[in-house]
Parts: C-alpha cells; sequence; structure tokens
C-alpha cells in the first residue's frame, strides 16, 4: 500500500466543508483505507497562487445556480486528503466522493457544494 492524494477545489462554507471531509472519511472507512493527513488550503502546493483565484470559476458558478442568494462565507479552498490505499481504491473513492458532491438526476441539478477534482 503506498500514499496516494486525492484533491478538491471548493466553493464552501465551513458546513459545507465539514459535509464534504465527512462525506471522504465516510468513503475512505468504507474501503479499507487510511487517511493520513486532511489539509484545507488556501494557496495552491508551492504557493504560487491563492485558491480564490485558481477556483474563481467556483464562485461564478455558485451565482449562477443560486441567483439572487448571499454566498455568505463561502470560499475557494483546496481540500487535499492524503490515504494508504491501492491505486484502484484510490480510483474508486475518488469516483464515488464526486458522485456523492453532485449526484447526477434525470433533470437539470444544480450541486450543493460546487467543487473541481485536482
Amino acid at each position: 500500500m503506498r500514499t496516494r492524494s486525492l484533491d478538491f477545489g471548493l466553493y464552501a462554507n465551513e458546513q459545507d466543508l465539514a459535509w464534504v471531509r465527512g462525506l471522504v472519511k465516510e468513503l475512505v472507512d468504507s474501503r479499507s483505507a487510511r487517511i493520513v493527513e486532511e489539509t484545507v488550503a488556501r494557496t495552491t502546493r508551492g504557493g504560487e497562487m491563492t485558491t480564490a483565484y485558481m477556483y474563481d470559476f467556483l464562485a461564478e458558478q455558485w451565482a449562477v445556480e443560486h441567483p439572487g442568494q448571499d454566498s455568505g462565507t463561502r470560499e475557494a479552498v483546496e481540500l487535499r486528503v492524503r490515504l494508504v490505499c491501492s491505486l484502484r481504491t484510490r480510483r474508486t473513492i475518488r469516483k464515488a466522493v464526486i458522485k456523492g458532491l453532485c449526484p447526477e438526476g434525470m433533470g437539470p441539478h444544480t450541486c450543493r457544494v460546487p467543487w473541481m477534482s485536482c
């Protein structure tokens, strides 16, 4: 088993961030993997730019999908999770997290938390 990374750009407030973290933990635990580190970053790896700049389109997406609503304390962050598992397990977890973040239905829908998988 090796240490692998899951990174997600999110436009979230503290409540939504807690929900995403719980979703990731639940899926990791169900797949015999182990989280060894979890970070909420406000700069990209290497610190060259802020996550607000990198994921500015997520804020725009939220505004389009929630017209007239105040974004409140939402901000663009990057959730970085390092876990110990096989590559196959990492891929399975990543797919399940994405499906949980924005389950597809038959009609138009919006995601609870705008996201991007890195």
